[in-house]
């Protein structure tokens, strides 16, 4: 059994679980820990916190292959499994991962392939405030709409059928930090975090400290703009399946001979927003790839424009043609 004094983050998580009813009482939860600083202080809390929930805690390590100490690293975890008596499972990447991107899709499958093995139904990380304002940044710098900016939600689904929770987005990496130095939590450092090659460890370790000059307190105050998005995103996301639906034939097949077709008289009275997000998801269903700004502009524009108008071809060979008050989207 796990004892510890009762501290001001033990309280806020208790209540930010049960407020965002983000867990369950009784659930078997994996949590995906990498040895830093916020997968230690996420791990000690819901430990703590496992009397009072009922919770059954399996700790679960992905090693990507990338770092010489990597195998040290994944010990360090498994020892510290041993001491909390939690079962480890570790998985260790098989190929070399190219990306940061590719070693995302490839952890997020192999801790849902340890999850569905050991019959835990949801994945906990340690994703902070600190994370959310950094992604907030980096996909503004990519460009980035209100969906890329409000990324890193509280929770979401995986392909696998799982939910992804993030219990700590309303605690910063200065308060993870302190937490696990007055626990006396042996971190693991990952020295591939200062190297300043990868675009995140530039807005970690330059942008965001800049930034302090002219807000203290920038990293929460970017948490929040996420959190605003995160409400009004998911509300344009449902206002605009509902413009969808009313815009959209009977016969939406959507094959190589049935053209995808979107009333213009019915987008024509929406706002610019709604249309474009309406445009998004027809294409999401007609490209092999997600649309990009410059199409989902292309095809909103046809939906003003005058009868026969036509797109240039879009990939795969798609093209939009404006036919008696209809917006097609045929294979020539």
């Amino acid at each position: 059994m796990v004892r510890s004094n009762w501290t001001p983050l033990h309280a806020k998580l208790h209540l930010t679980l049960r407020s965002r009813h983000l867990l369950e009482q009784n659930q078997r939860l994996l949590v995906a820990v990498s040895g830093g600083q916020d997968s230690l202080c996420l791990t000690k809390l819901l430990l703590d916190l496992q009397p009072k929930w009922g919770w059954q805690l399996g700790i679960a390590h992905c090693d990507h292959r990338w770092r010489s100490d990597s195998e040290a690293n994944a010990d360090h975890v498994e020892q510290l499994a041993k001491t909390w008596e939690t079962p480890f499972y570790c998985s260790i990447a098989e190929q070399q991962l190219k990306n940061e991107a590719a070693a995302r899709q490839w952890r997020y499958q192999a801790l849902s392939a340890i999850a569905q093995q050991n019959n835990y139904s949801c994945i906990v990380t340690g994703h902070t405030a600190s994370d959310r304002a950094e992604t907030l940044l980096y996909n503004l710098i990519r460009g980035s709409g209100a969906d890329g900016l409000q990324a890193l939600t509280w929770q979401r689904s995986l392909d696998s059928g799982l939910v992804l929770v993030r219990p700590l987005l309303e605690f910063t990496r200065t308060q993870t930090g302190e937490f696990c130095h007055d626990q006396q939590l042996k971190i693991w450092l990952d020295f591939t975090n200062q190297d300043l090659k990868y675009a995140r460890n530039r807005i970690r370790h330059e942008l965001l400290p800049y930034l302090h000059h002219f807000n203290p307190q920038v990293e929460q105050s970017l948490a929040q703009t996420a959190e605003l998005l995160q409400a009004e995103v998911a509300y344009l996301e449902q206002a605009a399946h509902e413009l969808k639906q009313q815009a959209t034939s009977d016969e939406q097949v959507g094959t190589m001979h049935t053209p995808l077709r979107l009333n213009c008289r019915v987008l024509q009275t929406a706002p610019v927003a709604l249309q474009r997000r309406v445009v998004r998801q027809l294409l999401q269903q007609a490209l092999p790839s997600n649309p990009t700004f410059e199409q989902i502009e292309k095809l909103t524009a046809l939906i003003t424009a005058s009868n026969g108008s036509r797109s240039d071809p879009f990939p795969g060979g798609a093209v939009a043609e404006v036919k008696d008050g209809w917006l097609c989207l045929k294979y020539c």
